[in-house]
């Protein structure tokens, strides 16, 4: 599904670039892409950043696992294949949003590294900081706020990730968060610091 199939296109550059529209904003685009098990913590922790940073006067926004898959990817299933076009997707679509100057936070199970690293390098290095939720199997089964992982111990679901299906921890990550012992909004708290430290957005009072 990589290959451009399409005939007779031709690339256009706009007149306006990406330095421009973040300085209209006041940050630079970035993509925090969270990844870790179901229930991991992933997308509350990217809603509570998305929102700490509209508060702070931050332009933000989540790509989130579900929500995508109503929409953008909905034809996709949960084979290895569909798995690797759907975060294929994302980084394009993530791309797009940091060239736009957007602080955007992508929350995906994104269980293969070699898909993440894809995204990676489609993104760019800079703009792309990949956070694991380092959440153990047992407390994401603990919580399990869908069900899934019962499903998946009955036999009702199968290849789902963590139970017959692997996931792939990142090797080096910019960041990791474990919550189960820490809060959302103390993962949120990490995460600021992280783009204040990489001059993505400016400290408070600066």
């Amino acid at each position: 599904m990589t290959n451009i199939k399409a005939t007779n296109i031709t690339w256009h550059e706009g007149h306006v670039g990406r330095e421009e529209r973040e300085k209209l904003l006041g940050q630079k685009g970035v993509l925090i892409w969270m990844t870790g098990l179901s229930a991991s913590g992933k997308s509350t922790i990217a809603y509570t950043l998305e929102h700490a940073l509209v508060q702070r006067g931050r332009l933000a926004y989540v790509l989130d696992g579900d929500n995508i898959r109503h929409g953008l990817n909905k034809n996709l299933g949960f084979s290895a294949e569909d798995r690797t076009e759907n975060i294929r997707r994302i980084g394009e679509v993530g791309k797009l949003y940091v060239d736009a100057g957007i602080i955007t936070i992508t929350a995906f199970i994104s269980p293969y590294r070699a898909d993440r690293q894809i995204a990676r390098e489609t993104v760019g290095e800079g703009s792309f900081y990949e956070v694991f939720c380092d959440t153990p199997l047992e407390v994401c089964e603990e919580r399990d706020p869908k069900g899934l992982y019962k499903k998946a111990r009955a036999g009702e679901i199968k290849g789902f990730t963590g139970i017959d299906d692997p996931y792939e921890a990142p090797e080096k990550p910019e960041l990791v968060i474990d919550t189960s012992k820490m809060s959302p909004q103390e993962a949120t708290i990490a995460l600021v610091e992280m783009l204040e430290k990489a001059g993505k957005i400016s400290a408070l009072g600066e």
